[in-house]
């Protein structure tokens, strides 16, 4: 039995999928208080913040699993929620045709053991065209999520090719972390 200090559905679903027996209930952090501009920094930052948070909520009873997930252009700027309409508009046209890289950062811990990876997936997409890009910009589906959009909505049928775990890019890279636990 795990803990899972995290709220992520997707989380929950791939440890569920891996047959993990876990508890889940996530820590009071507040990423907003993260300034690096560097993706593979901020997560790692953030997933360590919100470790050291479970600790003091939690203790170390049940081991701690915490994970933090971001979004990456081909230049390396992290692309986050969209703040509106437009913003979202901007944060897909930099993935239309380009490559991006999803990175998350974990960190599990026990009395004894602390185990700790980066890991990204990157995908690369084809042109969005501009009747779907409008179509789901008006839908409001890309409101709340990272780059404006889950790798399997609105971009599915854009991915010309993916290298990484597809687990990654939901949130846990499970199958690194399988042998740990």
């Amino acid at each position: 039995m795990i803990h899972l200090a995290s709220n992520s559905e997707s989380r929950a679903l791939l440890l569920n999928n891996f047959g993990v027996d876990f508890t889940q209930k996530s820590p009071d952090y507040d990423e907003e208080q993260i300034t690096t501009t560097i993706a593979k920094d901020f997560v790692y930052t953030a997933s360590k913040g919100k470790l050291e948070a479970a600790i003091r909520e939690f203790g170390l009873e049940t081991p701690l699993l915490c994970a933090d997930t971001v979004i990456a252009a081909h230049d390396g700027t992290i692309l986050r929620k969209a703040k509106n309409v437009d913003d979202a508009r901007r944060i897909l046209n930099m993935q239309s045709g380009s490559t991006i890289s999803i990175i998350s950062s974990l960190h599990y811990r026990s009395k004894t053991l602390a185990f700790s990876d980066i890991s990204a997936t990157y995908y690369h997409f084809s042109t969005f065209e501009e009747e779907d890009l409008e179509a789901y910009l008006e839908s409001g589906i890309w409101q709340g999520k990272a780059g404006g959009c889950m790798v399997e909505g609105f971009c599915k049928k854009y991915i010309k090719s993916v290298d990484g775990y597809e687990s990654t890019a939901m949130g846990l890279q499970v199958e690194t972390l399988l042998p740990w636990i």
